[in-house]
């Protein structure tokens, strides 16, 4: 494939093609263990688009992969030649019949944004995924997905009416009730009536192969819902009509408890005796897990193992009675019958980090998909798991086992060998297929065959069903164009690894990568589970800011782990544009690493990256213009009227911001008359007293711009009978040098502020911070980047938030601000490292009516304020800030970061305070 031709097909199509070598490594790999870099990535705008897409490869010979939100962890969407990324444009929500509960859609439409359009009208579509919130309907047709709720409205083939597909030969064809609009359907079905009717459709999760079992004649047979499932194999989906059903009027979640999981799942008759809409397994090793995450779970029954199962019913009493008649039936230990529904979305809760906290085992290590979701007849489970947890020590792998119990359907992610031993990857692999077989069960449940099970087809179905799965495929596809290798003529189990043959990354002197050992290994805990494109507005989270705001794939988390990916590989320079490109709009606001299920923390690889790119070269103005802000307000606020008349004059503003990189749109925020450090050495003398007391850490930002903001807190800490006092001498966290990269910088300024806080610390003392990032990176760089220094662990546990310091007090009670209206801006570092709960419980104490933003401001440090980033800046504030901002003109605006205080001062032009002023109910504290 040329230059040339991608540059033809282009010219033929309203959307976009890019075969970068940043946008290719993006697009490498989805959710699975696998790694095939496309030739080049299409988004195409409409129908017209999909259809030169497939003309041209048809003509050229090169594979068409469709993609919805690359949640696939089978590697189903995933190949060779185009992928085609259908959630850029194609993602409408065409039509919502209420009357007729059906809705119309274009597959690249997010489940949660039908969900919400749906609940309007009191109405939602069946099946449920935990990746809801960011996969595409067109990825669910594609795989055929469930959920928990498939008890009650079955998979994805029970909700679909009608598809608009195009085939492989380039013609559109719909499908929907019946066979004949596909030439010689009818005839391929009798043909296979007896290997259809014997080996397909034998239980609900039976999700590996095609869902051939549609077609048999006592089924009311449907080519729509043959269709789902074939994993984009047999045609690209242009629309899609789909079932609707109505939202349970009444629901209560009853949680039973049991010894075990096996023994769980033997109770799993009685329990579906009573119709749940759900029923849902959690081993107690996944509970601990969260709860040592979460650092607390919600009370759970007696057990070590549980079912949650959620009943429903027309009104709360029918929903509390079929709860009831549950617990007297079950053979349970224990259970807990939960009305309230906020508890009972705690509880849930469980079941959904755990989710995403299984990427690691009980001992930390990285646990992977590829026998992620094996389902057998749920009268066999109990069975099943038995065998199923034998098998795993005989293999010596590990995993955190939970699941759709009802319907039969294991999640589990194993440690699977997959780097060093690929050879017991595929024993396990096969072993696993032979024992799920003995079982009657199903490879998969249902995420699909992919190149994760595909080869292993030919260990549940017989030479002639694997015929009927060919035959049925040339039917639409005669020269396999479409995602060939996956389900029929399959590639190899582990071809394509992308993690086999992985090596150390040398150090280079940044980051210590404590929890991983090296760079390589950090940025492959991504293993594309895709959180990052979640719209967290929706979901209470802070991550992916930039992604929110662009809706391009390479402003994820995700897409920057598989750029470095291919770094580390060796595949792409730590240099090269395709990797500047990637970072760019990284905001380094740290949401990844709390919001992020496998703990992906892209700020600290932005940072060790730019440090690998410019150690000993020459830098972008910017980073020493914003890198080294603190050294340059040391120096303004020794003349700060000086400084304020200077940043006060517009050209001579705009001219100097051009020269440093700064956006000139930006202004600069006055310096105080007087500094709080020149304040405090006035008033109260350089020494500090001899008791250890509270070391109050004085940032720079808060010094120079908001003195009364640390007077504030100096009463606070005060009036409980503190002593309060100030390294001898001015230190710096380093903060602006690690988001610039300049790590040898940084290192000099914590060991500075080791030799200021050590004897502090040694007496048994706390430190005080009011800055969030300053305080953030106190807590977890200062470890990071010192990791040989025995004082860095013992200083990083003495740091405190003021919020965390009060709440630690036995002497402290909130005042009554009962009546007050507060917007607050949680400040993205410490969302991440410190947490924002005991802020919360402090401002819920207080009675005010709270509004919480969330997501980050937007400016992000250095980040807003740098040349280019103008834009970007101010489409995330709208995301989260600046709306939250104008829905309350009158509420109070509390911020602890300077950054969102500035961001809301220049965007909305909204003064904000600070916790430390709230609590006294005086702005000025000075």
């Amino acid at each position: 494939m040329t230059d040339s031709w991608l540059r033809a097909l282009e010219g033929r199509i309203d959307g976009e093609v890019d075969a970068g070598a940043r946008r290719r490594a993006e697009y490498s790999s989805d959710a699975s263990n696998y790694r095939v870099p496309p030739t080049a990535v299409v988004f195409p705008r409409g129908d017209a688009d999909v259809a030169a897409v497939v003309a041209a490869a048809r003509e050229e010979g090169v594979p068409v992969t469709a993609r919805g939100a690359g949640t696939s962890v089978a590697g189903n969407a995933i190949g060779t030649g185009l992928v085609l990324d259908f959630s850029r444009y194609m993602s409408e929500i065409l039509e919502v019949d209420t009357e007729s509960r059906c809705a119309r859609v274009q597959p690249g439409v997010v489940l949660s944004t039908l969900q919400r359009r749906a609940g309007e009208s009191g109405l939602r579509f069946g099946p449920d995924p935990s990746t809801q919130n960011r996969c595409t309907l067109g990825g669910m047709i594609g795989n055929n997905a469930c959920g928990p709720h498939a008890m009650a409205w079955g998979r994805t083939s029970d909700s679909v009416r009608e598809l608009r597909i195009l085939d492989g030969t380039g013609t559109e064809r719909l499908l929907g009730a019946g066979l004949s609009t596909i030439p010689g359907l009818d005839e391929f079905t009798r043909s296979r009536l007896a290997v259809i009717r014997t080996e397909l459709g034998r239980f609900e999760r039976q999700a590996s192969g095609y869902g051939l079992e549609h077609l048999l004649p006592e089924r009311d047979p449907s080519a729509a819902r043959a269709f789902v499932g074939t994993e984009g194999t047999c045609g690209l989906l242009l629309e899609a009509s789909v079932t609707l059903v109505p939202v349970p009027r009444a629901t209560v979640l009853v949680v039973l408890g049991y010894p075990d999981m096996p023994t769980a799942a033997d109770d799993v008759a009685t329990i579906t005796a009573v119709a749940p809409i759900a029923v849902e397994g959690i081993d107690a090793r996944l509970v601990d897990v969260v709860r040592a995450h979460r650092g607390t779970v919600p009370e759970l029954p007696d057990g070590r193992g549980w079912l949650f199962v959620e009943c429903a019913g027309d009104t709360a009493a029918e929903a509390r009675d079929l709860a009831a008649r549950l617990c007297r039936t079950a053979h349970a230990t224990d259970s807990r019958i939960v009305t309230d529904p906020a508890v009972a979305a705690r509880l849930w809760r469980i079941r959904a980090d755990g989710a995403g906290l299984a990427g690691r085992t009980p001992d930390g290590r990285p646990a992977w998909p590829g026998w992620e979701d094996a389902a057998v007849p749920p009268e066999n489970l109990g069975a099943y798991l038995r065998d199923f947890e034998e098998l795993m020590r005989s293999h010596e792998v590990d995993g955190l086992l939970y699941g759709h119990l009802g319907d039969g359907c294991i999640h589990v992610r194993l440690d699977l060998p997959i780097t060093d031993a690929p050879q017991r990857f595929r024993d396990f692999l096969t072993d696993a297929a032979d024992q799920v077989v003995r079982h009657g069960g199903s490879l998969s449940g249902e995420h699909g065959d992919g190149r994760a099970r595909s080869e292993l087809l030919s260990r549940m179905y017989s030479p002639a069903a694997l015929d009927a799965f060919a035959g049925f495929k040339t039917l639409f596809d005669p020269d396999d164009i479409l995602n060939p290798g996956v389900l029929v003529r399959p590639n190899p189990i582990d071809a394509d690894l992308r993690l086999t043959g992985l090596r150390a990354t040398p150090s280079a002197g940044g980051f210590a990568f404590p929890a991983d050992g090296d760079i390589g290994t950090a940025v492959h805990r991504c293993v594309g589970i895709g959180k990052c494109r979640a719209d967290s507005r929706a979901t209470g989270g802070f991550m992916c800011p930039s992604y929110l705001a662009t809706a391009d794939e390479k402003d994820s988390t995700r897409a920057r782990a598989r750029v470095l990916q291919e770094v580390v590989r060796g595949d792409l320079d730590w240099r090269s544009d395709a990797v500047a490109q990637s970072l760019d709009l990284c905001l380094s606001c740290k949401a990844c690493d709390a919001d992020c299920p496998a703990g992906i923390d892209m700020a600290t690889y932005k940072s060790e990256t730019l440090y690998r790119r410019y150690r000993r070269r020459l830098r972008p103005i910017d980073h020493y213009a914003l890198g080294w802000l603190p050294r340059w307000l040391g120096l303004g606020v020794r003349v700060p009227r000086v400084f304020n008349a200077v940043a006060g004059f517009a050209l001579l503003r705009r001219i100097g911001f051009r020269a440093a990189g700064i956006d000139p749109r930006r202004e600069i925020p006055a310096l105080a008359d007087k500094s709080f450090r020149r304040m405090w050495t006035t008033r109260r003398g350089k020494r500090s007293p001899a008791e250890p007391g509270v070391m109050l850490w004085i940032d720079s930002f808060t010094d120079a711009f908001d003195p009364e903001i640390a007077w504030a807190a100096v009463e606070l800490i005060e009036s409980l009978g503190h002593r309060v006092h100030l390294p001898e001498r001015r230190v710096c966290c380093g903060l602006t040098w690690i988001s610039t990269g300049q790590l040898d910088g940084a290192r000099t300024r914590l060991r500075a502020t080791l030799d200021a806080l050590d004897a502090h610390v040694r007496a048994g003392g706390i430190v005080v911070g009011l800055e969030p990032s300053c305080t953030a990176a106190l807590r977890s760089d200062l470890p990071a980047l010192l990791p040989d220094d025995p004082r860095a662990e013992p200083t990083a546990r003495a740091v405190r938030t003021l919020a965390e310091f009060l709440a630690a007090d036995p002497g402290w009670q909130s005042p009554d601000r009962t009546g007050h209206r507060v917007v607050v801006q949680p400040h993205c570092h410490q969302y991440a490292v410190m947490r924002y709960d005991a802020d919360r419980e402090i401002l819920r104490g207080t009675g005010a009516t709270v509004t919480e933003v969330s997501g980050c401001c937007g400016l992000a440090g250095n980040f807003g304020m740098q040349h280019g980033h103008y834009d970007i800046s101010v489409a995330v504030a709208e995301n989260g800030l600046l709306p939250a901002l104008r829905k309350d003109t009158a509420a109070q605006f509390l911020a602890d970061g300077f950054s969102c205080r500035t961001q809301a001062a220049q965007l909305a032009g909204r003064s904000a305070t600070h916790l430390a002023q709230f609590l006294l109910d005086r702005p000025d504290s000075r």
